[in-house]
């Protein structure tokens, strides 16, 4: 939905954040050579071989020991975020930081994170290739990793970062949805969104709660790409850049919605471990699309030159959503 906040990619659909392209950087040459010297000064040696990641909004570089997370430090500073939540997230939830600060370059100075690398790979989105029995184990780690967040109570600084105000794009309530809707309708000149998408996200703002709750620490973009999995275990939950207090299922929906062909797996295992409804885990994550895609939508047509792809992308979904009514079709 949105690059949670508007979204951070032309992908598909969503993951968080205010729509943030990727800053670029004058020499990717001379950033693989800034990620090699972060490398070796946090290891105290060489650290071999270091391959380019695809990133959305970052440069990343991994080696066999390490990952390197570099951007402009002009660019937008939610690495920072990560990075001041990292020493105090619970033990096991997450890589290792290693080391950060900024970096000269002759085009600029970065900032940086050095991780330790974690083993196993990400699921993708979607879940590609991936067999039921595994889905649902890594379905059932994730839940148990991300009750561990839930359930972390943080202080001093911690707690500080997550209240800080942060435009993500989300679900907030229903008088900010429905006014993010309108404002939708208000910058579609030239009728990009037929008017029966708009009547159906003004009919799930209507039925919407009055409020989000904002009660737990929660991660709010834990789709399957920041995910690592080896065998049938997750290893890892990456990327905490859109970290905030929210309300569990601003995760639920991450979770869920990106696991492709296994999304009734996923959202049956949630079902249980939390001894939720599955009609009120439906209804809450499809409040949450809907409030992603709007926005999305928003950002991409106040910009049709630079987001036309996004702009094409969230329609589908958005279609999907509403006519193809995805929350509420019969199990697949």
């Amino acid at each position: 939905m949105s690059t949670h906040g508007p979204v951070t990619t032309d992908g598909p659909l969503v993951t968080g954040g205010p729509l943030t392209a990727r800053a670029p950087m004058a020499d990717p040459g001379r950033a693989h050579a800034a990620a090699r010297a972060i490398a070796a000064a946090a290891l105290g040696r060489d650290p071999g071989p270091m391959a380019t990641a695809e990133s959305g909004s970052h440069h990343v570089y991994v080696g066999p020991e390490v990952v390197v997370k570099i951007i402009d430090a002009a660019s937008h500073a939610r690495l920072n975020r990560e990075i001041a939540l990292a020493p105090h997230l619970p033990a096991g939830l997450t890589a290792p930081l290693l080391e950060s600060g900024t970096h000269r370059l002759e085009s600029g100075d970065v900032r940086y994170a050095c991780y330790a690398r974690v083993p196993g790979t990400a699921p993708g989105m979607g879940m590609p290739g991936v067999d039921g029995a595994t889905a649902r184990a890594w379905a059932e780690e994730a839940v148990e990793r991300l009750g561990r967040l839930h359930a972390w109570v943080p202080e001093g600084d911690a707690d500080r970062t997550l209240r800080e105000t942060l435009d993500h794009g989300g679900f907030t309530g229903r008088a900010a949805f429905s006014a993010e809707v309108e404002a939708l309708a208000a910058h579609d000149r030239h009728g990009t969104v037929p008017p029966r998408l708009l009547d159906g996200l003004r009919a799930i703002a209507r039925d919407a709660p009055a409020h989000a709750r904002t009660a737990v620490p929660v991660h709010a973009d834990c789709h399957w790409d920041n995910w690592l999995a080896q065998g049938r275990s997750v290893t890892a939950l990456l990327d905490f850049e859109w970290a905030r207090f929210g309300d569990p299922v601003d995760d639920w929906f991450f979770l869920i919605r990106f696991s492709g062909p296994h999304m009734e797996t996923v959202l049956d295992v949630i079902a249980r471990a939390t001894q939720t409804s599955p009609d009120t885990l439906r209804a809450g994550c499809e409040v949450r699309e809907a409030t992603h895609l709007a926005a999305d939508l928003r950002v991409a047509l106040e910009d049709p030159d630079g987001h036309a792809r996004m702009a094409a992308d969230r329609l589908r979904s958005l279609e999907e959503l509403i006519v193809g009514r995805y929350w509420w079709r019969p199990a697949r």
